[in-house]
């Protein structure tokens, strides 16, 4: 995401009801945190689904992990 955000190419349309557009946002940290960051809502948004991503749904099921992190559940061998 930050290196195609600034090589310039962003997401056409609007990320928000408000008519923003998504490349007028800063990149990198600077979106997050600034005078033209997102606004707080629309951060504790991400925040929440990272953490909701966490908890409940980047879950090994199946048992057969190598390490963690890994979610392959069978479906990939690396070797």
């Amino acid at each position: 995401g930050n290196i195609i955000t600034r090589a310039g190419l962003h997401l056409p349309g609007n990320i928000d009801l408000a008519g923003d557009s998504f490349d007028s946002y800063p990149n990198g940290l600077a979106a997050l945190f600034g005078p033209d960051a997102i606004p707080t809502d629309g951060f504790l948004q991400i925040v929440f689904l990272a953490g909701f991503l966490e908890l409940f749904v980047m879950k090994d099921v199946t048992g057969e992990n190598e390490f963690v992190g890994d979610f392959r559940h069978g479906s990939l061998d690396f070797g």
